[in-house]
């Protein structure tokens, strides 16, 4: 999968769909955001990662350190800041080395690591802004294997950051939640068994019965995942315990 060119595709969708909105619109999915805050919160983000991966850092970078975190007041030179600040990324992983170890917040990771993740911020905020414009999550058109490889990409940091906090496991051991996308042609990596335990959270793409099973298409597996759209609002069938759906959504990170 092409994750450079896939970033630059949905950095610039993002931007053209939250340019031709209020800026003082709010946005449900993230409380107490405007669309002018989602805006700068991704614009910086790349900038930020930008500036990890040109160190390489191999500790936290502050994100209020970074030169030009805030976007210009001009909407069209808003919008150049936003693509140029995605340039950085890959120029910076170019420059560095995509498999030179780099700091991420789950552990060294490879520099291209972040172009991944910064694709897939990309995408839920592009739903985000889509849902605060419209109601509707716009992702319609979002590659089926995309929307897959980003519910992988969310999984690893799900149970990378699981049991770091001081709150109570995402999922008890002996709890399990199965995904399984409804997509053609996705294989293995269209399915998903999510098992807790004492040490954490451990998933595999493989099939399985959960103690509850989701069974959808990718983009609404994805945004049911993080919380975008509830399941009843979607195309999703739910078999099991949707009390423990409901406490995997209530536990898990962002």
């Amino acid at each position: 999968m092409d994750f450079t060119a896939a970033f630059v595709d949905q950095n610039r969708a993002f931007g053209e769909l939250i340019g031709g909105g209020d800026p003082d619109t709010p946005v449900p999915t993230c409380p107490q955001w405007t669309l002018n805050q989602l805006f700068r919160h991704v614009g910086r983000g790349n900038l930020w990662a930008a500036a990890i991966v040109a160190e390489p850092a191999d500790t936290p970078v502050d994100p209020r350190s970074v030169p030009g975190g805030k976007p210009p007041a001009d909407p069209d030179a808003a919008l150049d800041w936003l693509h140029a600040g995605a340039q950085k990324l890959l120029d910076a992983t170019a420059a560095t080395g995509p498999d030179t170890p780099v700091w991420t917040f789950v552990g060294p990771q490879p520099a291209r690591w972040w172009i991944r993740r910064r694709l897939h911020e990309v995408i839920v905020h592009r739903a985000d802004a889509a849902l605060a414009l419209t109601g509707e999550p716009g992702l319609a058109g979002l590659p089926p294997e995309l929307a897959a490889d980003a519910v992988t990409e969310w999984l690893e940091l799900a149970s990378g950051l699981a049991g770091r906090g001081s709150g109570p496991a995402p999922l008890a051991d002996g709890q399990s939640v199965h995904l399984h996308v409804t997509d053609a042609d996705l294989g293995a990596a269209g399915e998903w068994t999510i098992h807790g335990g004492p040490d954490g959270l451990r998933w595999s793409h493989e099939h399985g019965k959960g103690s509850v099973a989701l069974r959808g298409s990718a983009t609404d597996l994805l945004l049911a995942t993080l919380r975008r759209i509830p399941v009843a609002d979607s195309g999703i069938e739910m078999f099991g315990d949707a009390a423990v759906w409901q406490q995997w959504l209530d536990r898990t990170p962002f």
